[in-house]
């Protein structure tokens, strides 16, 4: 697990985006698990699974689905900093993946099988969210991409048959972000973003802002929630 091709990527000095430690240290708590709403070029969802130091990263196009029926694009990134788990604003046009970017969800994660290392290699890692929206069972598969290609990048997210599976399209019942209840328009409102281009990420019925946040506020309560959900993880 390295950060070099994230660092390679970014101009620290442009991006707010977190630098990381460059220290790869493996969790003794739970294991952070988030997703985050990025209006970049195109609107996709970022999920994020803390292994081994660093936040394994998977950018999925339409977002996660609760219908087991439903299998869902997920093209798997570079790594990101443990850092980036709490990052909400705007990242510049011109920089790597300029746009505005939501912490839609956070929580934790469990593996579902005995060598999660070994899963993820042979690409079928099953495991259990425990999140503010989404929780339960699903998986990643990896798959051979459009045409055979995907260079071992094109992964499938699934949602497994369980209490918590469902029809509902919970991005757009659920649009707001997790720690500042600010839509995408208002994330870029509030940091100097493009609202305009932000906007057409957001479901048209949910078009009021919420009250500005701040981008230092925001990162607090993310970080709060997350202490929270990873203390009740771990007392499960």
């Amino acid at each position: 697990m390295s950060l070099s091709k994230y660092h390679q990527k970014r101009n620290f000095g442009v991006t707010p985006e977190p630098k990381g430690s460059g220290k790869a240290a493996k969790s003794k708590s739970a294991l952070i698990y988030v997703i985050q709403k990025h209006r970049a070029t195109q609107l996709h969802y970022d999920l994020r699974l803390e292994w081994n130091g660093v936040l394994l990263s998977w950018a999925v196009p339409k977002g996660p689905s609760l219908d087991p029926s439903v299998k869902r694009l997920a093209m798997q990134v570079e790594d990101h900093p443990k850092e980036y788990a709490t990052f909400e604003g705007v990242i510049p046009e011109n920089e790597y993946g300029g746009g505005t970017v939501m912490v839609w969800d956070i929580g934790t994660w469990t593996p579902e099988q005995t060598d999660p290392q070994a899963a993820l290699e042979k690409g079928d890692l099953k495991f259990t969210l425990h999140g503010k929206k989404l929780h339960g069972s699903f998986v990643l598969v990896r798959t051979r991409g459009f045409g055979g290609g995907g260079g071992g990048k094109s992964w499938l997210l699934i949602k497994h048959r369980d209490q918590y599976a469902s029809d509902k399209d919970i991005t757009l019942e659920a649009p707001r972000s997790v720690v500042s209840r600010r839509l995408l328009a208002g994330i870029a409102k509030d940091n100097g973003g493009d609202v305009a281009r932000a906007a057409t990420g957001d479901p048209a019925s949910q078009a009021k802002p919420a009250a500005p946040v701040s981008a230092t506020t925001s990162k607090s309560k993310a970080g709060s929630k997350l202490q929270k959900v990873k203390r009740k993880s771990a007392g499960a």
